[in-house]
């Protein structure tokens, strides 16, 4: 009977890692990307795949445009910040294959900004 409700709790314990994983998987731009036609080489230009380069990012997307449009969130724009002005590295929080994350957040707790 002990051996039988252990099996149950390692299973138990083993599905929710899985379920986090596949939530996490889902919060990520990565699906976001996949829907608007990007390929993992439009990003990846190696093999096996690298990080990318925050250059790469620049290609599609323009930091003063997103300040731009980020300018009326409060309490500060996360896109134009006193620490990189509007060159913040994208990957601080955006993340493609895991959720993304406030970098502020670590150490401006007032900071709760929703990242997708």
């Amino acid at each position: 009977m002990n051996k039988f409700i252990l099996q149950n709790i390692l299973l138990a314990m083993a599905l929710t890692v899985f379920a986090n994983g596949a939530i996490a998987a889902d919060k990520s731009l990565g699906n976001t990307h996949k829907a608007a036609g990007v390929e993992c080489s439009d990003c990846h230009e190696t093999k096996p795949p690298q990080a990318v380069p925050m250059f790469k990012c620049l290609e599609c997307h323009d930091t003063k445009d997103l300040a731009e449009t980020t300018k009326n969130v409060m309490p500060t724009n996360p896109h134009e910040n006193r620490h990189f002005s509007t060159e913040t590295d994208c990957t601080y929080c955006h993340n493609q294959h895991k959720a993304s994350e406030n970098y502020c957040g670590s150490c401006h707790l007032r900071f709760d900004f929703v990242v997708p």
